[in-house]
Order: C-alpha cells, then sequence, then structure tokens
C-alpha cells in the first residue's frame, strides 16, 4: 500500500507556484511652493501696561460720607466717585467769609481815617507821627484783607476736594475703604488710598529686544537718520490663548540706553481695545518687522520632515521619483512655513502622503488644488507665481 501511494503521487501534474504580484507606487499629492511677499519679524514676549494708572487719595482728611461708584465698572473723568462729609468744611468756609468781612470794615475805617488825617496834618492840627501811624493802620488793613482773601480761597479748596472724582477715564478698581471710616488726606505718604483708575483704551504693550533686533528695527523705522527714532512701525500681536497674530498696532516707545546685565533694550508698542479685552498686566506674544518685505516660498508645515537636526522635503522628480532636498527655513506666515534655502519655485514638492514615500522609490503623484496667494505679514500685494 506504501508503494502505490508512492506511485500515484508521483503520477500527479506539479502545479506553478503562486507569485506574489508587486505593489502600486504610493499615492501622494504633491504642489509647487507657493511665493508671497513676506516681511521678515522678530518675536517676542511681553504684558500690556496702562497708558494711565492713577491712585486716588483724598487732599483732606475726614469721614467717608458716600460712595458713587461699583467696584470694577467702567468711568468717565469727571465722575464723582467719593465723598467726604463736607460738614467742617462749610463752617469753615463760612467762619473764613466772616473774618474776611471784618477785615475789609477794618480797612474802610483805616482809609477813611487816613483820608481825614491828611488835612489835618496840614493845619498842623495833629501831628507827622499821628499821621504815620493812620498811614500803617492802612496797610494792615489792607494786608489783612489779603491774607483773608486767601484763607476763604483754601476754605473753598478744601471744600471743593471734599468730592473726589475720575481724574481720567477708564476702569476703577474696588473700592479700599468703606463709608463710614475716617480718611486721612494731604500730600505726605500716608494718606489713605481709596480706589485704583486705569485706562483701557489705548493700552501699551512692553517688551525687551535684543541689540541686533533693536538695529534692525532703528535702520527700518529711521532710515539711517540720527534724529528719526525706531517708532510708529507695525506690529502684530497675539494672546497666549490666540493662534494667530490678530491684533494690530505700532511701536511707540524705544528706551535711550541698553542695559549692561541683560544685553536688552525696553521697547513698547500700543494697540486699540475698544471692546477692553487687554487688560493691564496680561501676556502676549509681538512681532516686529525685521526687515523691508521680500518674495518668499512658503509650503505648509506638513511638508516638511525632520533628519537629526536637518529639514527636508521630498521632491518628485520627471520620473516621479521621490528625492530628498534639504532646506532652511524661515518664519510661519498664515501657517505656512516660510523656505528661505534649498528649494526651486518648479519643485513638485510632496505636502500629503509623506509617511508613504521613502526617498528613491516611485510614487503616483497627483497635484494639489493651488492654493490663493494672499498677502503676508506685511500686508503688501501677492506676488506672481
Amino acid at each position: 500500500m506504501l508503494l502505490a501511494t508512492l506511485g500515484l503521487a508521483g503520477c500527479e501534474p506539479s502545479r506553478p507556484q503562486a507569485q506574489n504580484a508587486p505593489a502600486p507606487p504610493p499615492k501622494v499629492t504633491v504642489a509647487k511652493p507657493t511665493k508671497r511677499l513676506v516681511a521678515d519679524h522678530d518675536e517676542y514676549v511681553g504684558r500690556f501696561v496702562a497708558v494711565d494708572a492713577i491712585e486716588v487719595r483724598a487732599r483732606v482728611s475726614g469721614y467717608l460720607d458716600a460712595i458713587h461708584f461699583k467696584d470694577g465698572q467702567l468711568v468717565n473723568k469727571g465722575d464723582l466717585l467719593f465723598t467726604i462729609d463736607r460738614r467742617p468744611f462749610e463752617a469753615a468756609l463760612a467762619q473764613a467769609e466772616a473774618t474776611l468781612g471784618q477785615a475789609r470794615a477794618n480797612l474802610a475805617f483805616a482809609e477813611a481815617d487816613l483820608e481825614r488825617g491828611q488835612g489835618l496834618v496840614r493845619g498842623s492840627t495833629i501831628t507827622q507821627q499821628t499821621f504815620d501811624q493812620r498811614t500803617q493802620a492802612k496797610r494792615v488793613a489792607e494786608a489783612s484783607v489779603k491774607a483773608q482773601e486767601a484763607a476763604v480761597r483754601q476754605a473753598s479748596l478744601d471744600l471743593e476736594f471734599t468730592e473726589l472724582k475720575a481724574p481720567i477715564a477708564g476702569r476703577i478698581g474696588d473700592r479700599r475703604v468703606s463709608a463710614g471710616n475716617l480718611v486721612t488726606g494731604g500730600t505726605t505718604g500716608s494718606t489713605t488710598l481709596l480706589a485704583t483708575i486705569t485706562s483701557i483704551d489705548p493700552i501699551r504693550f512692553e517688551f525687551t529686544m535684543d541689540e541686533t533686533s533693536y538695529l534692525r528695527s532703528r535702520r527700518l523705522a529711521g532710515e539711517g537718520s540720527a534724529r528719526a527714532a525706531p517708532g510708529g512701525l507695525p506690529v502684530k500681536l497675539k494672546l497666549i490663548d490666540e493662534p494667530k497674530f490678530s491684533h494690530a498696532g505700532t511701536t511707540d516707545f524705544v528706551d535711550n540706553a541698553i542695559d549692561r546685565t541683560s544685553g536688552t533694550i525696553r521697547a513698547r508698542a500700543e494697540f486699540a481695545n475698544p471692546d477692553g479685552t487687554l487688560t493691564p498686566g496680561m501676556f502676549g506674544r509681538i512681532q516686529v518687522p525685521a526687515g523691508p518685505p521680500n518674495d518668499a516660498m512658503l509650503l505648509p508645515e506638513v511638508a516638511v520632515g525632520t533628519e537629526q537636526v536637518r529639514k527636508f522635503v521630498l521632491v518628485v522628480d520627471a520620473d516621479n521619483i521621490a528625492r530628498p532636498k534639504y532646506v532652511t527655513l524661515g518664519p510661519v506666515v498664515d501657517d505656512q512655513r516660510v523656505i528661505t534655502s534649498g528649494l526651486d519655485p518648479e519643485d513638485r514638492v510632496i505636502v500629503n502622503g509623506l509617511m508613504r514615500a521613502r526617498p528613491g522609490v516611485k510614487v503616483t503623484p497627483q497635484e494639489a488644488t493651488a492654493a490663493s496667494n494672499t498677502s503676508a505679514f506685511s500686508g503688501g500685494e501677492p506676488a506672481a507665481n
């Protein structure tokens, strides 16, 4: 039976072995670099500061009578904020006015007495000494009137100071003293702090730049003029929770000396803040132009690969073979990366399917939909491809 089985097996015809079919080239999406007019810029982190910040303190001492605002509300310049008990100051003003009336009466008597003495001294009715005494009494009465007039003005000011009004428009903080408390006024450092007010529109943003960046900004803003200040540059800003630089402003100040310790210089920009979103003390990131706009090539960020410390893109040649090209990257503009060197404008770069392609391997390229050429950070017109 064993021999018969082997014989039957030997009589069966041989079957050809199945061969694995080669895999088709991977499909990738290719696109040419986008050409735009882009301004190079530097980025810095800084804080917002108020244009004006005021501490509301009383000029006169007294008991706080009333508070005329709600904590945190917006106030206009001249709005009534606090009232100090006016009664003692009204009494002081009335007393000063009464004293002034008495001084004016004394002056009138002294003037009349002196006028009578002028005729008597010529007739030798009174002595010259008596006449001089009447003259001196008139002068004393005139000085007394001036002193009492000053006292009335001071009493009027003190009465006016019992009403504390907003010196600027802005947002007021919370009240530091409740009504009924004794408030210490004056011009010394021991006065009572009642509240603080900060302006909100416009608002400033302070940051520091290094010496090299300062020189670039100086040349860009001043065109080499010794008198020109590096201000007036258009800048953009984003908050820590924003993906794009959507707030536009201008630089308005650069300090007059570089800090010897850090090698940086303080700068400032101003932004409109009509809705009050930007608040003093808030962090942000600012973009400052570092040069005039130039033509640049841009690619989507996903098209750039990393090989250790080098950056590369995969370019599809005429034979549909993926070839690596090592490139130098610039800043990110509108979610696209600026390519400063290593790429030609007519290169077909793989922008989708980079993980499926391999250097030296044939691919099946598909042209991507052309992206619209819009102006970049500088706000210039798009350059032609």
